[in-house]
């Protein structure tokens, strides 16, 4: 059985969406903290994205998915199989940043020199102080940390994807302190077992296929063969369209994978070119 370790909190809904495109199905039973799996070797545990690297560092969990910011943050000795870029909103990484409002002094990290900064990440934000060779007081949030400024800090170190809340409580980015994906993550001594190596990198592979899969559909349609050529210049693909004969000699099928927003540009296109029968289906996994 593996023990894995799934992000609770925002990261939540999109890991368990992603688990289910790489195949593997969970399902939270009420107000448990252990999900049941359809694949019977593991066990999910729901547990907080700032725990799970000390709890597979501990062997609590053989694995979990974390962001590389709390593996830095609480130091933790784990080994990384694998980045998935991925977020709670996009597939995309998110930034710690250094916020100040916007008629702050504050310009750059010298100008923290004495003064007061609010974080969940206490330990990522000390080291880029001490880097920059600036002491300041840096205090633990526990929540709400953007509306602390600038009534209770001069300053906050707060995580953002988009910076949109950021912008809706008046704050200025000031610099990126880091960029953190989420890492499958594994405990040193569990992973040199080759039942959960292997597990992990299987499970690597089919979550890496289901991030590969992440704006992009398959087309396929049917076609007069003297039109192949015309088609073949506007049609987009990851190297080559499948080409099939079909039973009248003189049609062929093609088949291909294209980025979802390129879908509504081109279908017109390919009619006009003579392609017939056109079908637009979603992808689940991407194996290059």
């Amino acid at each position: 059985m593996l023990r894995l370790g799934i992000p609770k909190g925002s990261l939540q809904d999109s890991t368990i969406q992603l688990m289910a495109k790489a195949g593997y199905n969970f399902y939270v039973n009420g107000r448990s903290y252990i999900l049941s799996c359809d694949d019977e070797e593991i066990e999910g545990v729901l547990i907080r994205a700032q725990e799970i690297a000390r709890y597979v560092e501990d062997g609590v969990l053989d694995a979990g998915i974390t962001g590389k910011d709390w593996i830095l943050e609480t130091e933790s000795e784990v080994t990384e199989v694998c980045e998935l870029v991925y977020s709670k909103a996009s597939f995309r990484p998110v930034r710690w940043v250094l916020a100040v409002p916007e008629n702050s002094e504050i310009k750059s990290v010298q100008d923290l020199q004495n003064k007061r900064i609010a974080t969940e990440a206490v330990n990522l934000t000390r080291r880029y102080l001490a880097e920059n060779n600036v002491t300041a007081e840096v205090e633990f949030s526990w929540g709400a940390t953007e509306i602390k400024a600038p009534r209770l800090v001069d300053a906050i170190v707060e995580v953002t994807e988009t910076g949109s809340s950021l912008k809706a409580n008046n704050l200025r980015i000031v610099e990126t302190i880091l960029v953190s994906t989420p890492r499958l993550i594994a405990n040193n001594q569990a992973f040199r077992k080759p039942p959960i190596k292997n597990q992990l990198e299987n499970m690597t592979l089919l979550l890496k296929g289901a991030i590969n899969s992440s704006g992009k559909v398959g087309l396929k349609f049917n076609l007069e063969r003297k039109n192949l050529g015309r088609v073949r210049k506007v049609l987009p693909a990851m190297k080559n369209p499948t080409v099939s004969q079909l039973l009248d000699n003189a049609w062929v099928a093609l088949e291909t994978i294209i980025d979802e927003a390129v879908v509504r540009k081109i279908i017109p296109t390919l009619k006009e070119a003579g392609a017939c029968d056109i079908i637009e289906y979603p992808l689940n996994k991407v194996i290059y």
